[in-house]
């Protein structure tokens, strides 16, 4: 379907409940394609039904990627979805398929396709250097001090924030380089051409709609005893990420008793739009996207269309 032989990516973003899932997979009817998925609660085992995780037939329809990958004791970073991307990309554009990106993390896609800047880790004698100079001379002197090395970050950071203070006379005592210098020297950038395309109702009580519809999907479906039993393991704790991850941070608040069901349900719905509020405000600002509507049948369709039409695009590079 696509007119050049060169390899290419393909990024479909969109807020939740958008309609991400089903048109990825009509778009594998029509190209090649292999999905990674780009969200950071599918990462997790165990949690199915409040990430809309795709079902295992449509896992078995087309190979996914990113999916089931940690525990939700875990952590996954950024970093780590930048590096396990990218792997994932060159193999399967060397089976001479081809990547389709979908998700609604958009850190994770600001970090594939921009890059992310190589910090030195902490150093303990020099963090304890500042650290006494700070209790010796005051917080102005080392801000102060920090205006006269690196005044974009000082100006950046307010004069009582002790800890990225800190940290940036920490970078520049490590490296003799400016945390603003670091910051903008960006490393693993994607280095193929890119089609990207998000997905959104025409009108947002549309998705308010649709969100609130999926959720009390969810809670027909056994939700409530797929948080419970993660609830019962005992190792888990509200502060982790995966229990943070929308609706299974407020199943786990009524499980504790913190509020009745119907509490519960509101606070979820409310939060589910809250999120797709937040990627909705990032996509606005992102470059080069075509937009497309949920709920237009001819959509695939027009994804082809655009891909045949459209120039290759090259790596953001803001």
């Amino acid at each position: 379907m696509h007119n050049s032989k060169e390899p290419f990516v393909i990024c479909l973003y969109g807020p939740t409940a958008a309609g991400k899932t089903s048109l990825a997979l009509d778009l594998c009817e029509k190209l090649p394609c292999e999905i990674i998925s780009v969200d950071s609660a599918l990462v997790y085992r165990g949690m199915d039904i409040g990430t809309a995780k795709p079902t295992a037939d449509e896992q078995r329809q087309v190979p996914h990627h990113l999916i089931d990958i940690c525990d939700p004791a875990e952590s996954y970073s950024a970093a780590e979805f930048q590096r396990d991307a990218t792997r994932l990309i060159e193999q399967i554009l060397k089976r001479k398929r081809v990547p389709l990106l979908v998700g609604g993390t958009m850190l994770y896609f600001k970090a594939l396709l921009e890059g992310l800047s190589q910090l030195p880790e902490s150093d303990p004698k020099i963090r304890q250097q500042l650290t006494d100079q700070l209790e010796r001379d005051g917080l102005a002197s080392l801000h102060q001090q920090l205006a006269q090395v690196d005044p974009v970050s000082a100006k950046r950071i307010h004069p009582n924030d002790p800890q990225r203070t800190l940290r940036a006379l920490e970078v520049y005592r490590l490296t003799g380089v400016t945390l603003t210098e670091l910051t903008q020297q960006r490393h693993g950038q994607l280095q193929y051409p890119i089609h990207q395309f998000a997905i959104a109702p025409l009108e947002r009580s549309t998705l308010h709609q649709r969100i609130e519809q999926r959720f009390d999907q969810m809670l027909k479906q056994p939700f409530e005893a797929e948080v419970r039993e993660l609830y019962e393991r005992g190792d888990l704790h509200p502060d982790l990420p995966s229990i943070r991850s929308v609706g299974y941070r407020q199943m786990w608040a009524y499980l504790a008793g913190d509020y009745d069901y119907s509490t519960m349900r509101e606070r979820g719905i409310i939060a589910t739009r809250q999120l797709a509020k937040r990627q909705l405000t990032w996509l606005r600002g992102w470059p080069d996207v075509d937009w497309l509507t949920t709920d237009d049948p001819q959509v695939a369709s027009k994804v082809s269309t655009l891909l045949q039409r459209s120039p290759k695009r090259f790596p953001i590079n803001r």
